[in-house]
């Protein structure tokens, strides 16, 4: 068993990753001027390489400009110059390992504050009681919007193809916008993507079909999906392994299981269900149920710290581990198991009972060691959570106003070339 976690994985399209360790997504939220992926986002992916991890998977680059998680958020779209996102590729496989690109729209997960647009299927906001305001109100998309949402999508992982990435990850879980039309909570549509589960995973399928049909066989096509939803009457585990077996019809390699979304945030280990253990491999319950009847091999993240869980993931027959926070800590981690060597430092854990609000400190914290470990410096993983969500918000308010004053032009040169 010991050997496992080291024991190369092929997959469909014929890659070979070269140990069962994956640094899962996390939204950096680091992208540099012209939302590109810069200096200290290659340096922070160059040091994970040289950490032993076998498959790195970048956090949300967004498909469409007008749409972003996060002022800060790196866009892929057919105005962007390829050779920062060819740099990041590099510094990725630097070390032997692959890279794939994390591809998302994040649908009505938007800041209010936000210029650009706001969609979903339906015109139903995040429920996040007294602080749903921070989330702009959605408008129902239209059949144009999805086409042409789809096409971005194709169109990010041609250009991630080109770049030198290994694969893309097609992000549909975290109540993001394919999420969203998954979510017969968030769905509330009446015509040929809403009502049935079919329906409601027509956006995903006619996704993952365009993003295939846009690559080369040899490129590795994924997706991220919800384990479920936690939230009573949304996607569940059922659901999941329908739509996984779709998934395993086009040609997909992997899935992910993760789960929750933002009114919902059990992929910080707080959801509003008690389905998730309490510390570690959060999701492992329910993908062991999914496992035994998956076409495709999948990938289990959430909460793993220690090589023994991940050892307990392999052993329950998933075929890739994701970690995001334990390799924000420390990022060599899978070099240190080779060694019997375990982390020495732990996140200081948010205890706030409100929790948006400690999910956004979790998640401040974890984007600060990222900038840490990308100047060259060590983790320290026992910030204040307070102190951690002031920085990040001030952060925030310097990458808005940037991204504010780049919009309008990248929308002009986008034009330019859709009347070429």
């Amino acid at each position: 068993m010991a050997r496992e976690l080291f024991t190369p994985l092929p997959l469909g399209s014929g890659a070979v990753l070269p140990n069962r360790i994956a640094k899962a997504a996390m939204e950096e939220n680091m992208a540099g001027p012209g939302q590109l992926p810069d200096q200290q986002l290659i340096e922070l992916y160059r040091r994970w390489a040289a950490g032993g991890t076998g498959l790195l998977i970048t956090g949300n680059v967004m498909v469409h400009a007008e749409a972003l998680t996060g002022p800060a958020g790196v866009v892929l779209d057919e105005a962007a110059p390829l050779e920062p996102f060819t740099a990041w590729a590099k510094a990725g496989k630097s070390a032997g390992g692959a890279i794939w690109m994390q591809i998302n729209h994040p649908g009505r997960q938007v800041a209010s504050d936000m210029p650009g647009v706001v969609w979903g299927p339906s015109d139903l906001g995040v429920d996040l009681g007294k602080h749903s305001a921070r989330f702009g109100r959605p408008t129902a998309m239209t059949a144009q919007q999805i086409d042409a949402t789809v096409k971005r999508f194709a169109a990010t992982a041609a250009r991630a193809e080109q770049a030198g990435f290994d694969g893309v990850e097609v992000h549909a879980a975290h109540g993001y916008l394919l999420s969203q039309f998954l979510s017969p909570l968030v769905n509330k549509r009446t015509d040929a993507w809403g009502g049935s589960l079919e329906n409601r995973a027509r956006m995903l399928l006619d996704t993952v079909r365009a993003v295939r049909a846009a690559v080369s066989p040899s490129f590795t096509v994924a997706v991220k999906l919800n384990s479920a939803d936690f939230q009573r009457g949304g996607f569940d585990a059922d659901d999941a392994r329908q739509v996984i077996e779709w998934l395993s019809l086009l040609d997909v390699d992997m899935v992910e299981l993760s789960g929750g979304s933002y009114e919902s945030p059990a992929m910080t280990g707080r959801a509003t269900d008690t389905r998730t253990q309490a510390r570690e491999a959060y999701f492992l319950e329910l993908a062991k149920d999914l496992v035994k009847t998956s076409p495709v091999p999948l990938m289990l993240t959430g909460g793993i710290t220690r090589r023994t869980t991940a050892e307990q993931v392999l052993a329950s027959g998933i075929a890739l581990v994701g970690m995001g926070t334990a390799l924000a800590v420390t990022p060599d981690l899978p070099n240190r198991w080779v060694n019997g060597r375990e982390a020495d430092r732990q996140m200081r854990p948010v205890t706030w009972k409100d929790k948006p609000l400690a999910s956004a400190a979790s998640m401040a914290q974890v984007r600060r060691q990222l900038r840490r470990i990308a100047r060259g410096s060590e983790p320290r993983p026992g910030i204040h959570p307070a102190i951690a969500l002031l920085g990040e918000q001030r952060q925030q308010r310097q990458a808005l106003r940037r991204y504010r004053a780049w919009l309008p032009t990248r929308l002009k040169a986008t034009a330019g070339h859709r009347h070429r």
